[in-house]
């Protein structure tokens, strides 16, 4: 095995599991329909001749420009034509700015943001959309370029939880680079440095020849916590300052839960690890944010979380129990397409909504391998081995989800599934159920 090294009307808490509402399975058959998988699930048995492979080695990548060079170059999304480069120095004294222009060389704007100590984040636009910029940060080498989203479908986002930085991390990036995309979602624990700072520098360099070329969009995880008690009990510190999202542009107070607009899409990314009941600002932002969708303008509404809140894995059992039972009404009321989780290193897709699971992007504690027997009914596909998914949303009613398994050399398409907006068809708006458990018709435009 060879691994490549390429570079505020309160709503009805629900107690039991959305699919158990008497009105989910009438819902679910009215506004989805599926591809089933081209190959064998786990769950109905996994090819004969597939051998599992074992965790990979910590890949460490070495800092070679000079203290003044930037390093650990990574963009994101940071409001309506707008992107926020940001980087790292060894030294201070590097202005925080960032050069840019359509022409290689030529850089016809020039965008001045901020830095703490060695981090630097600089605000650039407007932009143009499916546009190509080439940048340079802090008026140094070397030359980097990114491509803007659509401004309109078709769009194809990459969906990688818990990426570490091992071998298979490598293979993952690999594969995903083998084909096109316009944004990376990361459901948490990007670099499982627990708390070990020369491991987030490696990190990011590891993933700089990716995230800077499209927007990385991330959220955290367990391993991002990194409490220092007494010194810093409120943990999130390295993760915040190396990794800034725009949840000020989202109406957000915290860099642990954002959202942002892309192409006809509406993004969430949900805080596992900060407070979430319906006493809590993360409960009440959600809520006003969810409020404040136009479905007319983003017919799909995507979330993105850590700990997932369906899992037949005995990995991290019911460890998202808790968040899903303050929150999956709102989402579930609101009409939202898909909610992605990582946290179990393993891949598992539910009929529920739709949820999945996609833990499994190359980290160094290994997969996941234990599933609960006998597979419960709504756990569609499941299997424990490294990879990458692809949601392609081809226009307002349609979107396709692929999950890559790295198998080998060679990404596999082990698992896929055609979506139907929730938004577009019409008897979904018709079988919202009331906090009385009567049935209404929900509008859409307040949505």
């Amino acid at each position: 095995m060879s691994f490549p090294t390429s570079s505020n009307h309160k709503l009805l808490k629900m107690e039991n599991p959305i699919w158990q509402n008497p009105h989910f399975f009438p819902l679910l058959l009215t506004c989805t329909f599926f591809l089933f998988p081209l190959q064998p699930s786990l769950s109905a048995g996994l090819q004969d001749d597939y051998i599992r492979q074992p965790p990979g080695k910590v890949v460490v990548a070495p800092h070679l420009r000079s203290k003044s060079d930037p390093q650990q170059v990574h963009a994101s999304l940071a409001g309506k034509e707008y992107m926020r480069i940001s980087w790292v120095t060894d030294e201070k004294d590097v202005a925080s700015k960032v050069e840019y222009g359509k022409v290689s060389g030529k850089y016809e704007a020039m965008a001045v943001g901020n830095h703490t100590s060695y981090i630097h984040h600089v605000k650039i636009g407007p932009l143009e959309p499916a546009t190509t910029y080439y940048y340079r940060c802090g008026g140094h080498s070397p030359e980097f370029s990114f491509r803007t989203p659509p401004q309109n479908f078709p769009i194809e986002f990459v969906v990688v939880g818990d990426l570490g930085q091992t071998e298979w991390t490598a293979s993952t990036l690999s594969h995903v680079d083998s084909k096109d995309y316009d944004v990376f979602l990361l459901p948490g624990d990007p670099s499982y440095a627990d708390t070990q700072q020369p491991l987030w520098d490696s990190f990011g360099r590891l993933v700089e020849p990716y995230a800077s070329r499209r927007p990385w969009m991330v959220t955290e995880g367990n391993h991002e916590i990194e409490t220092f008690p007494i010194i810093y009990p409120h943990g999130f510190k390295a993760y915040n300052a190396r990794w800034l999202m725009p949840y000020q542009e989202s109406g957000s107070t915290s860099n642990l839960y954002y959202s942002f607009d892309v192409a006809g899409s509406h993004i969430i990314m949900l805080g596992s690890y900060t407070d979430f009941d319906e006493d809590s600002v993360q409960y009440k932002w959600l809520e006003s944010d969810l409020r404040k969708v136009d479905r007319k303008k983003t017919p799909w509404v995507i979330v993105l979380l850590h700990a997932p809140w369906y899992n037949t894995n005995l990995a991290h059992k019911g460890e998202g129990e808790s968040m899903r039972k303050a929150m999956e009404d709102l989402l579930y009321r609101a009409r939202v397409d898909v909610v992605f989780a990582g946290h179990v290193h393993a891949y598992e897709r539910f009929v529920t909504f739709i949820y999945i699971t996609i833990g499994d992007g190359g980290n160094r504690e290994g997969l996941a391998l234990m599933f609960e027997n006998p597979t419960p009914e709504v756990s569609v596909y499941r299997e424990p081995s490294f990879g990458h998914g692809r949601l392609r949303v081809v226009d307002e009613s349609r979107a396709h989800w692929s999950w890559h398994r790295n198998n080998d050399s060679d990404p596999f398409v082990a698992d896929e599934v055609w979506l139907q907006s929730l938004t577009t068809t019409k008897s979904c708006w018709h079988n919202t159920a009331n906090t009385d458990g009567s049935k209404s018709k929900v509008n859409k435009d307040e949505l």
